[in-house]
């Protein structure tokens, strides 16, 4: 048996990585990969002595036995998965749930490219040590609030997590690294772009780390934001930088990093009701909307089995977006693909109507009463019918039709903001199997960084 993780999982070229691991072998050692392509070892360690550490609950710090590891100057900014093999041996892959701990070694300012890795999310549905937020939520000193350890296994890879698997893909649970993080990596790396990497606790604890780059990327499944990491890239944005959320369900739970930023906590219940959704007046009275143009208020999650869409629909099909996809409006995309580009989850925008027949949608005129942007522009939507098996109810609505469509999107704050409105888009990207999906991705991937 051996489990470890990263203290913190951020980390510079030169500095001390320092992993704690518990094993009840005498001896061990580490094997340490750069994702890029696929996994590439780039150094191992000599065998070191074992000690063994009893495992804690999910709100508690581990304080498990330190082992401290220089970070080669010249090692790149990557997310790198430190394998823990004992002298029995192991075979690593990115589904590992017992021996591996994932990490982050920041940039250079090399690239004009920065990719956010959610580690917030993967987090809330670590499950190791009996809890998370959606299972046995061990309380904080606030009874309202669940407390989760962030020095504890898990967190992308390494540990138990909570939630049904994909029906489309059993290899990786949702919420992991390796099921729509890796993939859009990966799309990256073999098309030419050099991005640089951070996590969103590096966003909360730098105020000027976004301000560095020229486009920042979130993909998949990045729900938990704290609030000086929603005010980082909000700033960002006002100052002319660029964002582009290749997911959905983004920014739906404000977190708190308390204990000197070794643990998060979230109200996600009490007298107040859910006092840490970022939409109500009883909450952050924020709406997610403005920082995404989108919310999952008005979409929808479907989460087992087979799912039926008729994909996205375009809608401005003019917009440079759309350029060289050969798409016209009222076409559909990413209808034939597996998984359904549209879902597991989507965000979408207050829409007054959509006329699927005719392909139109438009925009509510009470949408700015959500939150949503001026000019924010669909550019494509997808309507989630009466089969979905979560649409949020209507009294979650402070304006507008509550019409329940994912919607691509597009608005300008200074800087440029793109949603894609789905969490699966990195999952039909990778595999090749639209090529408009491709091309809009390279549009707004080139566009946004030279603008």
């Amino acid at each position: 048996m051996i489990h470890g993780y990263p203290a913190p999982a951020g980390v510079a070229p030169g500095e001390s990585l320092v992993l704690h691991i518990s094993t009840d072998a005498a001896r061990f050692r580490v094997l340490f990969y750069r994702w890029g392509e696929r996994l590439l070892l780039v150094h191992e360690t000599s065998w070191l002595a074992g000690k063994y550490a009893l495992p804690q609950s999910a709100a508690d710090d581990w304080q498990w036995p330190p082992y401290e590891f220089k970070i080669p100057h010249h090692w790149p900014s990557a997310v790198y998965i430190a394998h823990l093999e004992e002298s029995g041996g192991g075979r690593i892959d990115l589904a590992n749930k017992s021996a591996s701990a994932l990490f982050i070694v920041s940039g250079k300012r090399r690239s004009k490219l920065l990719y956010k890795i959610p580690l917030a999310t993967y987090h809330a549905y670590n499950c190791t040590g009996g809890g998370c937020f959606y299972i046995n939520p061990p309380r904080s000193q606030d009874p309202a609030g669940a407390k989760l350890s962030l020095h504890r296994p898990g967190g992308g890879i390494g540990g138990e997590t909570w939630g049904a698997l994909d029906y489309y893909d059993m290899s990786s649970p949702r919420q992991t690294f390796a099921h729509w993080d890796a993939r859009f990596i990966r799309w990256l790396l073999r098309n030419g772009y050099s991005p640089e990497f951070c996590t969103d606790f590096d966003i909360h604890a730098d105020r000027d780390l976004c301000n560095r780059y020229r486009l920042l990327l979130s993909v998949g499944h990045d729900e938990y934001w704290s609030e000086p990491a929603r005010d980082r890239v909000e700033d960002f944005v006002s100052k002319g930088g660029n964002v582009a959320f290749f997911g959905a369900n983004l920014c739906w739970w404000r977190i708190h990093v308390v204990d000197d930023g070794t643990a998060i906590v979230c109200h996600q219940g009490g007298p107040h009701g859910a006092f840490d959704h970022w939409w109500p007046q009883t909450g952050a009275a924020r709406p997610e909307d403005a920082l995404t143009g989108v919310s999952y208020r008005n979409g929808g999650g479907w989460w087992d089995g087979p799912r039926h869409t008729e994909g996205f629909i375009v809608q401005d099909p003019e917009h440079w977006v759309f350029a060289g996809t050969g798409l016209s409006h009222g076409n559909s995309f990413g209808s034939n693909t597996s998984p359904p580009l549209v879902g597991y989850e989507c965000d979408g925008a207050p829409l007054e109507s959509f006329d699927g027949t005719a392909g139109l949608a438009v925009l509510s005129s009470n949408a700015h009463l959500t939150g949503t942007p001026s000019g924010f522009r669909v550019l494509a939507a997808s309507l989630l019918d009466g089969d979905w098996q979560e649409r949020p109810p209507r009294e979650m609505y402070p304006a507008g039709a509550g019409i329940h469509a994912a919607t691509m999107g597009i608005f300008a704050r200074n800087g440029t903001v793109f949603t894609a409105g789905t969490t699966d888009w990195a999952q039909v990207l990778e595999n090749a199997q639209d090529p408009h999906v491709d091309k809009i991705t390279r549009n707004v991937i080139n566009r946004l960084l030279d603008k």
